[in-house]
């Protein structure tokens, strides 16, 4: 089984929410249908800008946290890296 730790956006340089998930296209999904975090509807949080493959579920509990403590800039930095364009990857996952 995988696990994944992802960052969502409500837009380039929007609102950002990190969570994990054993199922990322389908916890997506529950954000963009409004059945995700309270905090992801009120802000309009529904674009996956990035994501990573973990081996536990520990380890990307381990990330998620990581993460949330970060800067905001360093969060921008890690999704420009890989997703310049803040291209919504959702799409991608069954591709």
């Amino acid at each position: 089984m995988a696990f994944y730790v992802y960052i969502l956006a409500s837009q380039k340089n929007g609102t950002l929410y990190a969570g994990h998930t054993d199922d990322i296209a389908l916890r997506v999904w529950n954000h963009k249908e409004g059945r995700g975090a309270a905090f992801t509807r009120k802000h309009g949080v529904t674009r996956l800008v990035w994501y990573e493959l973990h081996d536990t579920r520990d380890s990307a509990r381990t990330r998620e946290y990581q993460i949330k403590k970060w800067k905001r800039a360093w969060k921008i930095r890690l999704i420009e890296e890989n997703n310049p364009d803040w291209r919504d990857l959702y799409f991608d996952l069954n591709n």
